[in-house]
């Protein structure tokens, strides 16, 4: 028979694909190690106003895991959320981990063959109900799930749709009220700030009303994630990077009272990180209250590379 000859031919001439990688999917079993992080030259007694209380390297035999870019933490648990739509559930308690569960994301914009149509960068979560809100960067999207990631709605704002790949939806903030506050990563002059949204109710229903303002961060940095204080502030996460491939964050605290619509949110420098965090890209935060004091929660974003850190963080915030 010829037709196998001709066959393995014909595969000899085609070129491999050398288009975007393939959308990478985490296990569903996967199990997450933790080793206790220490920086080098140990922990300082505070860093700004925040208190160290601990840190965990965070791996798992699993190559999607990794490029964490969203956290959250409700009912002792927390949840990475990954730039292609991987998600990781753990339970934190006394210096452990238990992995509690692991899931790909399914349904979302585009096909999700590709890592860029699940590119994931922001998360905000009812305390509530457990509905969970994810922000699309490449699509310009907002996506409402269930606890299970079922789909309940989801709307590509118009205010949203003239920014450009990769820049998009970086910071999503669940506000008191119902009210939402997104956040452009941008490379927007420092005079003029970053463009942001306030939706006065779900951002991912449309019609709903939005309003424009501008973050304004601290020179040399961009936005990367923001969390709520239970006083109403925000404390903004800010992105600074040095060549080859460190990163440090700066952490704003914007008052309530400036979160209104045509107003610029600009705040006060509570935190510097750089080497206390090894260096690595912080890209999420989230907020918790344990015994009568306000927890800062960080998490780092290796870009799924197995040479570099993910690295969970604890902070103390000094009011």
């Amino acid at each position: 028979m010829r037709w196998p000859i001709a066959f393995i031919a014909v595969l000899a001439l085609v070129p491999p694909w050398s288009g975007e990688p393939r959308r990478p999917m985490i296990r569903d079993d996967v199990t997450v190690r933790a080793a206790r992080y220490i920086p080098p030259g140990g922990w300082p007694a505070r860093v700004g106003d925040l208190v160290p209380v601990g840190a965990l390297s965070l791996s798992a035999d699993d190559p999607a895991f990794g490029g964490f870019s969203a956290l959250a933490l409700r009912d002792g648990r927390a949840l990475l959320l990954g730039d292609g739509g991987n998600m990781v559930w753990l339970r934190i308690a006394g210096g452990r981990i238990a992995t509690l569960g692991a899931r790909t994301l399914r349904d979302g914009p585009a096909e999700g063959w590709l890592r860029t149509d699940r590119d994931s960068e922001s998360l905000a979560v009812d305390p509530a109900t457990g509905r969970m809100w994810i922000g699309y960067e490449r699509a310009n999207a907002i996506w409402r799930y269930t606890p299970d990631l079922t789909v309940e709605a989801h709307h590509a704002p118009p205010a949203m749709a003239r920014w450009p790949d990769n820049t998009g939806a970086e910071s999503l903030v669940r506000l008191p009220g119902g009210r939402f506050l997104v956040i452009r990563e941008g490379r927007g002059r420092r005079e003029r700030g970053h463009e942001a949204l306030l939706f006065a109710g779900d951002p991912a229903a449309p019609g709903t009303r939005v309003a424009t303002l501008r973050y304004r961060p601290p020179a040399g940095s961009v936005p990367s994630d923001a969390a709520l204080l239970p006083d109403g502030d925000l404390i903004v996460v800010n992105r600074r990077w040095r060549f080859p491939l460190r990163f440090g964050a700066v952490l704003v605290r914007v008052p309530a009272a400036q979160l209104r619509a045509g107003g610029v949110l600009r705040g006060r420098i509570i935190a510097t990180l750089g080497p206390e965090m090894g260096g690595e890209n912080v890209e999420g935060a989230a907020v918790t209250r344990e015994h009568g004091a306000t927890m800062i929660w960080l998490v780092t974003d290796n870009d799924v590379a197995f040479y570099r850190r993910t690295i969970l963080a604890k902070f103390r915030l000094i009011e």
